[in-house]
């Protein structure tokens, strides 16, 4: 992360510093900043992914599990993601059980949720829909989030975990900066959960979280 902050700021002074000795046109400039712009934004997402992390790892954190419907983290998602999804004019629909409640920490949850979506809204391609799935088995409940864009090879699932994994564009060019699911997998182990995701490529990606039913 430090690398690549650095190469966006070192990148970001030369540009500055080319403009003010004249050797770089002013109309040059301007045709840069919109790639600096995104790779700005690929930096920020990176840091703060990096900090809600470092919060779980340090000091005196506590999961804090309280009664939610899984129909309101929709609502959350389908409220966070209005724009986007009308940007490229992607349905999202509720499927099951809409009385469905669960007990978990709700900022990890939610953080864990609106990273899965933001990929799979990221690599579904415009008039597409996508899914929040809810089931419920015994005394868990299975979430998932399914979308029909371009999938993954087999090849890469068993690294998905992991750094090694190469990080691909979305299909209107979005950056992902390959540490979300990281993360994701982390959380859903402090929330005593599981995540399993099936994907192949050009049929879509299914994420499911496997967590605790609400008991009365």
């Amino acid at each position: 992360m430090s690398h690549d902050s650095k190469e966006l700021f070192g990148t970001f002074l030369w540009l500055i510093e080319e403009l003010e000795q004249k050797t770089l046109s002013e109309e040059d400039f301007f045709k840069l900043l919109p790639q600096i712009k995104r790779d700005a934004r690929k930096n920020l997402q990176t840091t703060q992914d990096s900090i809600a992390w470092l919060k779980t790892q340090y000091g005196e954190f506590k999961i804090k599990p309280v009664k939610m419907m899984v129909m309101d983290l929709f609502h959350y998602l389908e409220e966070k993601y209005a724009a986007k999804l009308k940007e490229k004019n992607i349905k999202f629909y509720f499927k099951g059980d809409q009385n469905v409640w669960l007990a978990s920490d709700r900022l990890l949850l939610e953080y864990v949720l609106d990273k899965i979506f933001n990929n799979a809204l990221k690599y579904s391609f415009p008039d597409q829909d996508i899914y929040l799935q809810v089931i419920t088995e015994s005394d868990q409940i299975v979430i998932s989030i399914i979308d029909f864009g371009t999938g993954m090879n087999e090849k890469y699932l068993s690294a998905i975990y992991t750094y090694d994994n190469p990080i691909f564009l979305g299909t209107a060019g979005e950056k992902g900066v390959g540490l979300s699911l990281k993360i994701v997998k982390n959380f859903i182990s402090l929330l005593n959960g599981n995540i399993q995701i099936i994907s192949a490529e050009n049929k879509g990606t299914t994420v499911s979280l496997f967590l605790r039913k609400f008991i009365e």
